[in-house]
């Protein structure tokens, strides 16, 4: 492995920390170079060539560091972007985090299942096919606009407030709880204390077993026995943004 291949991994923010987390539990050999692009945050309420713009920025940037692969651990960026950017960069892997779903059909198809979104994911042609291939007839789809930049944020408050204010009416009904933004397996306690005990299904660990196996069947997994190392990159170059992530990484 050259030393300057890194696995690229990008958010609109922090939130992709949960997705880093998972790669590291599966693949801890390996370099890490993360790209919060907190500048553009948050992606949900824009238009998709905008999403698009954003997205093949940082791909650009991540060819010109050499990385080996590209993870996109933003559930709007792969709705609107992921499909474009691997018929234009064909040269590179681009994997892409998507809502576990499917998983709800697979393990809990007859049971109450609510799915949290961004709007923008929940309205995008990518999310709706695989709703439409997988529903149970007994999912809600509820697009959280805000509260992906409340997590960003870190407002515990704002944060608490919102989730009595829209999860209230589910509380004792649904049994599973699709997170469909990486930013949302930040807040499961939270979320629990108003649902109660609720299954939660996330996309993260399927996406680094998949990576794990692009990795060995192009011969670019790291079988060395290293020390992983992390670059963390802001667009908006925000310290704090920077201490929070290392502080998710090591909980």
């Amino acid at each position: 492995m050259k030393q300057n291949e890194a696995i690229g991994i990008f958010d609109s923010g922090i939130g992709g920390v949960t997705v880093l987390k998972q790669l590291l539990n599966r693949l801890p050999n390996e370099k890490y170079m993360y790209y919060s692009d907190s500048k553009n945050n948050p992606y949900g309420d824009k238009s998709e060539q905008e999403i698009n713009t954003f997205c093949e920025n940082i791909v650009k940037f991540f060819i010109r560091e050499k990385c080996k692969v590209i993870v996109i651990a933003c559930n709007t960026a792969s709705a609107k972007s992921a499909k474009w950017l691997r018929e234009k960069y064909t040269s590179i892997p681009i994997l892409a985090i998507e809502p576990a779903y499917k998983m709800v059909h697979d393990y809990a198809y007859h049971e109450e299942t609510l799915v949290m979104a961004t709007k923008a994911t929940i309205e995008s042609e990518k999310f709706n096919s695989l709703y439409h291939t997988y529903d149970n007839h007994k999912t809600t789809l509820l697009p959280c606009v805000g509260l992906a930049e409340m997590i960003e944020e870190g407002k515990k408050e704002k944060i608490e407030k919102y989730l009595k204010r829209y999860l209230e009416p589910y509380k004792g009904k649904v049994k599973n709880v699709v997170l469909g933004c990486t930013h949302y397996p930040l807040i499961k306690q939270e979320i629990k204390q108003i649902l109660g005990e609720v299954r939660f299904f996330d996309g993260a660990p399927y996406l680094a077993k998949h990576l794990e196996n692009v990795l060995k069947e192009k011969d670019l997994i790291n079988h060395e026995s290293i020390k992983n190392t992390i670059q963390f990159i802001d667009s908006s170059n925000d310290e704090q943004k920077k201490k929070r992530f290392f502080e998710i990484i090591k909980e």
